[in-house]
């Protein structure tokens, strides 16, 4: 048994969170939890967050959230809705990013996620709640922002027993700054999934999936990610 102190990740199995997850692995004893709710991705979510799970030694557990998928309009959760591509000369336009984040947006799905990882923080003792909010997501996500996370760490403060607290270990960093720190802490980043649509390989032109090859790229770290285009 375990005399390091618990954790509970946020784990979607994609890049950022799989390098906050394993930027923490040797100190804490971690239980990483992935959501099904009913996103595009979600089967293959689940089965790169269980690889990354097993290589990393951590238990795993999925969590169906078929509900939150219903709500709004999402491009990721309308499956015959079209999911936004965009231009690598694009990927720093604040208006451009603006408008497909809009499209993707999920209401409430941070919050959501959080708020649970917070009641299985309490039930198993653990004391911290892993999260991959990072820099380049905030700029357009509000709910990777460092303001949200001090603000939902004031409100745990408040409303847990013993105090539960997030860290967000690539919470000031881009994702060129993820893929370095993650070589340094050997996240199985291979195993991870970035793309919206869902299949197999990567898409290749989704927002995410460019971010995703744009990262590897200035880092100048070899991207064993298979891509479409």
């Amino acid at each position: 048994m375990s005399d390091k102190p618990k954790a509970i990740s946020v784990l979607s199995g994609g890049l950022d969170s799989t390098v906050a997850t394993s930027f923490l692995n040797d100190e804490l004893e971690i239980h990483a939890l992935t959501f099904d709710y009913g996103q595009r991705s979600a089967q293959i979510e689940i089965k790169s967050s269980k690889r990354i799970c097993k290589s990393l030694g951590i238990k795993h557990t999925v969590i169906d959230l078929p509900w939150l998928g219903n709500l709004g309009k999402s491009s990721l959760t309308v499956h015959d809705d079209e999911v936004p591509q965009l231009k690598r000369d694009k990927l720093d336009d604040k208006e451009t990013c603006d408008e497909t984040a809009r499209k993707v947006w999920v209401p409430g799905r941070n919050v959501v996620f959080t708020a649970i990882a917070t009641a299985f923080a309490e039930a198993e003792d653990a004391k911290i709640i892993i999260v991959g909010w990072d820099l380049e997501e905030a700029a357009t996500f509000p709910d990777n922002s460092r303001k949200f996370l001090e603000s939902f760490n004031k409100t745990l403060k408040i409303g847990t027993l013993d105090g539960v607290q997030i860290e967000a270990p690539v919470i000031d960093m881009d994702k060129k700054k993820i893929v370095l720190i993650g070589k340094k802490v050997n996240a199985p980043m291979e195993l991870s999934y970035s793309c919206y649509m869902g299949e197999k390989e990567h898409c290749g032109v989704c927002e995410s999936c460019m971010r995703r090859k744009r990262a590897f790229e200035m880092s100048g770290i070899m991207d064993k990610t298979v891509y479409k285009s």
